[in-house]
């Protein structure tokens, strides 16, 4: 049975992110329950409509479609120990590993609910938005029934039946963004370290990171997944010989240079295994190799 939109859901954990996606809940036209732990954080969304519960156990009861959404997998698990999971579909928005993901699925299987993972690709101002989509792993039949629920969240997106792989799919695409913030934090420091103010440097910054990455990011993918990583645009020893420069230049402004060191390390390694002529992407397949 798939559910509607008056389907009714609990949400459990009431932080910027869990709020967010109460109140968005709430918004559709799903009679919704909340709980938290400090139970004053109900208030706004009870005066939006949501029905508080007074424990976990009548938060889960409430409602056949239950979201948790707490700061670690510890959290969850303390919070639903004692709580009766049978006949209802979890559906966890915690931050946590693809093992952590697959553990727990296990454990609420054992329970006697259907489990699905999600990673929110979204920060709370983002939640029912265009912009906002969640990735969803674990029990396809519970997918498909509780989809139309979750899509008031945002945009739904499937990536399998391995409970583990909606984090998988969060934590590369966080790598990918922790990537950048370690290159903008790099490179503002480096302009920084002359007087030059952020703000200056940051449309230019904008525009070359989009530049890049929208003609490096599907090249390299089509490289790692053909394994054809000869290049002649910029070979591995292009770049490890132009790389000490970087280093010296941080070092003589005063930046730390902590958090590009390591690439040179991995540049001096790909040229030693004789891939000196192979573009960036062969990076990728030495990751995999550590």
């Amino acid at each position: 049975m798939t559910t509607t939109a008056s389907s009714p859901v609990s949400v459990l954990g009431l932080g910027m992110m869990g709020s967010a996606l109460a109140a968005a809940l709430i918004e559709a036209g799903h009679p919704t329950t909340v709980w938290n732990r400090t139970a004053a954080r109900t208030g706004p969304l009870v005066a939006q409509g949501a029905a508080p519960a007074g424990s976990v156990a009548d938060a889960v009861a409430a409602s056949p479609l239950v979201i948790v959404c707490l700061t670690t997998y510890d959290d969850v698990a303390t919070v639903l120990n004692d709580a009766d999971l049978s006949g209802r579909t979890l559906v966890n928005l915690t931050n946590g590993t693809p093992d952590q993901a697959r553990e727990f699925a296990a454990r609420a299987t054992a329970g006697g609910a259907a489990y699905l993972d999600g990673g929110i690709m979204a920060v709370p101002q983002m939640i029912a938005t265009d912009a906002a989509y969640v990735f969803y792993s674990g029990d396809d039949a519970a997918y498909a029934r509780h989809r139309p629920t979750l899509a008031a969240l945002g945009g739904t997106r499937w990536t399998g039946t391995d409970p583990g792989l909606a984090a998988l799919w969060d934590l590369s695409l966080l790598t990918g963004m922790y990537g950048m913030v370690m290159g903008m934090a790099q490179a503002f420091a480096l302009s920084g370290s002359a007087g030059v103010p952020a703000r200056e440097l940051a449309p230019l910054l904008a525009d070359w990171t989009v530049a890049m990455t929208s003609g490096l990011v599907p090249a390299t993918a089509e490289a790692v997944d053909t394994g054809h990583h000869l290049t002649d645009v910029s070979s591995l020893a292009v770049n490890r010989a132009a790389f000490p420069g970087l280093l010296a230049a941080y070092e003589g402004a005063g930046v730390d240079p902590s958090l590009f060191a390591p690439l040179g390390t991995l540049l001096d390694r790909a040229v030693a295994e004789g891939h000196g002529a192979d573009g960036l992407s062969r990076l990728v397949e030495l990751l995999k190799q550590t």
